[in-house]
């Protein structure tokens, strides 16, 4: 069965791969050595540094290997990719709260890259599924847990 394509933007493409380097290159490391003065400490097998040192490994172990499975799998798009007639995946979308009349800003990503903090929501949330396809001075309702928001789409770029 092939494994599921995954979208990234290239600063999501970056983002992993920084993350990638960083768990070989240093937490590897990192853990390598606290299991190695785990053992220095003699018996094995009540040694709780050990086993939160050897958890801490496989954690590690199994995160590089999500990693490397979605670089494998990964389809980058560019900025030259995203249309700015229509809300797509790696659209940069301005919306006005139809009630409140407040300005927000999202830029539309894969799951793998979203970050409410940064503003960059899933194709795949609420908010995203809903303005996908979308274009300027579309209303959109969207129905989220605590009802149904309506946004107007004030701009859209990359």
């Amino acid at each position: 069965m092939p494994e599921k394509e995954v979208v990234l933007t290239v600063a999501g493409l970056r983002k992993l791969e920084a993350e990638l380097d960083h768990l070989k290159r240093v937490k590897r490391r990192e853990v390598a050595e606290r299991i190695k003065q785990a053992i220095e400490f003699g018996d094995i097998t009540e040694n709780s540094e050990y086993d939160d040192a050897k958890n801490e490994q496989a954690y590690i172990e199994a995160k590089i290997a999500r990693l490397e499975n979605i670089l494998r799998n990964a389809r980058i798009i560019s900025d030259e990719d995203v249309d700015t007639d229509v809300v797509r995946l790696g659209s940069r979308v301005i919306l006005e709260d139809f009630v409140e009349r407040d300005r927000i800003e999202y830029t539309i990503v894969g799951p793998h890259e979203a970050d409410p903090i940064e503003m960059k929501i899933s194709d795949e949330s609420p908010v995203g599924k809903a303005l996908l396809g979308h274009k300027v001075g579309d209303m959109v309702d969207v129905v989220v847990p605590m009802g149904t928001v309506r946004y107007r789409i004030m701009g859209i770029s990359r």
